[in-house]
């Protein structure tokens, strides 16, 4: 089994958490995740321009960068985080860009040697698998795909045909962070999903409290938090951690006892 299938095998729902690298102490503050309970960590790749993310990621993003992190720095981090959490999860999350000017294969590489186990690249559609997703699975990295509630059914297959590791289901039309779905919508689309693949499913985008984790633990394989977590990065900077851990420990409480 690979780490990401072993995450979601537990007998209980999986704790993704998301933060951006280079905001921060961001080993000091993953090591905070980990402590409090994560399942799965998601690293946030810094970019210019990221759409999918909201006012606390998109800030998030611009502090990085304006510390100058780059994407050797990000793989750096990655790295010094596998030494320390051999069994951890490690997904890679940004945009294309950064991903594939290089040329994917040479991303592919370098995530490998840093002991990556996923990737999600936003705005690289299913159509367009062939820019990156044959690299990352030849060296053994799951391509995670998205599905949105405007996913529908003709266009769904297409989608969960090449995702690995678990289908991230964006739970509003909008961006992280500003807004939480009818669990009843998330509920019926997560049931529609799973009809069309085995693969587990996370639900994110919009899951800030342990009460809104836990009613969608009840009905998804696992669920991603990341606003939440980046907003006190943002708060308390350098005390960050203690409050990290703080927050992962009741949102995992509050996932692991969901059914």
């Amino acid at each position: 089994m690979t780490r990401l299938s072993s995450a979601f095998a537990k007998p209980h729902p999986a704790l993704v958490c998301f933060l951006t690298a280079g905001d921060g102490d961001t080993a000091a503050n993953l090591d905070a995740l980990v402590a409090g309970g994560a399942d799965v960590i998601e690293l946030g790749m810094p970019f210019t321009d990221p759409m999918a993310d909201g006012p606390a990621i998109q800030k998030a993003n611009i502090r990085s960068l304006g510390a100058g992190t780059t994407t050797a720095d990000v793989l750096a981090i990655a790295t010094a985080f596998r030494a320390r959490h051999p069994d951890v999860p490690l997904v890679l999350m940004g945009y294309a860009n950064p991903m594939v000017r290089r040329g994917p294969e040479w991303f592919a590489n370098a995530a490998q040697d840093a002991g990556v186990d996923g990737v999600i690249c936003v705005d690289i559609p299913p159509e367009e698998d062939d820019a990156l997703g044959p690299a990352l699975r030849a060296k053994g990295i799951a391509p995670i795909r998205l599905a949105t509630p405007t996913t529908d059914d003709r266009r769904l297959p297409q989608v969960v045909a090449g995702s690995e590791g678990f289908l991230y289901y964006v739970a509003v039309a909008g961006i992280t962070g500003m807004q939480q779905a009818a669990i009843e919508s998330i509920e019926a689309n997560v049931a529609r999903i799973k009809q069309a693949t085995d693969i587990p499913v996370a639900v994110g985008f919009g899951v800030r409290t342990p009460e809104q984790a836990a009613e969608i633990a009840r009905v998804a394989d696992g669920v991603v938090v990341g606003s939440a977590l980046v907003d006190l990065v943002a708060e308390h900077g350098t005390d960050a951690p203690e409050h990290l851990r703080a927050l992962t420990a009741s949102l995992a409480e509050a996932v692991h006892s969901a059914r």
